[in-house]
């Protein structure tokens, strides 16, 4: 191996993978439903914020919207 090596010559490129880089966010989850993920991870063998985000992902492929039914007056 050489002590030193030129890289002016070395052309640079995009990085492929910058388009699938992660944002890092801070979310409040319910306990029941990080242990429900928890579990389903451990059962498939993937972290469960790698879970959480496929889940989401599913959600954004196929447009699902949440149902929200508010209790109704109080």
């Amino acid at each position: 191996m050489k002590a030193e090596y030129d890289l002016s010559k070395l052309k640079s490129r995009k990085n492929p993978y910058a388009s699938k880089l992660k944002k890092s966010v801070t979310m409040r989850l319910s306990q029941d439903v990080v242990e429900y993920f928890k579990g389903m991870a451990e059962e498939a063998g993937v972290p469960y914020q790698s879970l959480i985000n496929l889940y989401l992902r599913d959600c954004l492929a196929k447009s699902r919207k949440v149902q929200i039914n508010w209790p109704q007056g109080a």
